[in-house]
């Protein structure tokens, strides 16, 4: 029987949904990684709303009862699925800001994070139905948001580095409202046909504020 790690997952805990069973011993690792790779394969293929936990169970041969030993539901499934990707995604725009050395360097790091973000979800297409699952359950939309308060926080705390007369609280907001922008033009360029997607996201980046004379 799978063993429980020594603490569950913030994001878990805070999206309110039951936490999945993660295990520590190698061979029940191994079927859980197994499990999650048939789901993101099976997303990919269906789609989050014809995603089930039967095609799980039909993909890998793991009986229900053994599958719910680590997932309770198929929100759990899919939950953890977009805690891995946004840390992906948390690692990309870490490094990304990383380059910002000055203020003048805020429209490049915007404009590589937006780049950056709109590849990884061609590279992974998974990534699309994940978040549009946790779009569509109430329970998972939590994950979203919290996504996005942490890479408003990032780059909050790089232009506070560039920046550091400027008020935190204008920070905060012109943080949190660009991260919001970034994520809501690459979700929509994702849906198009990659030439159209390109100029819509070459229109948004020009778009993007090149400093800080918004905050007054």
């Amino acid at each position: 029987m799978p063993e429980r790690a020594g603490r569950t997952d913030k994001a878990t805990q805070a999206a309110g949904r039951r936490s999945p069973l993660v295990p520590t011993q190698a061979r029940s690792r191994e079927r859980f990684e197994h499990i999650l790779t048939a789901a993101s394969e099976i997303l990919t293929e269906k789609g989050s709303d014809a995603f089930r936990m039967s095609d799980i169970v039909a993909r890998t041969g793991i009986a229900f009862g053994s599958l719910y030993q680590y997932f309770p539901d198929k929100s759990a499934v899919i939950g953890t699925l977009a805690e891995r990707c946004n840390a992906i995604g948390r690692d990309c725009v870490q490094r990304d800001l990383a380059e910002m050395k000055k203020l003048s360097d805020l429209h490049t790091a915007l404009c590589r994070i937006t780049d950056g973000y709109y590849q990884m979800f061609r590279e992974h297409p998974v990534m699309h139905h994940i978040w549009q699952a946790t779009q569509a359950d109430r329970t998972l939309q939590q994950i979203d948001d919290e996504d996005v308060a942490f890479l408003a926080g990032l780059l909050r705390d790089a232009l506070q580095r560039v920046a550091p007369k400027a008020p935190a609280p204008a920070l905060t907001a012109f943080a949190r409202l660009a991260m919001i922008q970034v994520a809501a033009a690459v979700r929509h360029a994702i849906a198009l046909p990659p030439a159209e997607a390109r100029r819509m996201l070459d229109l948004f980046k020009r778009m993007l504020p090149k400093d800080l004379s918004a905050l007054g």
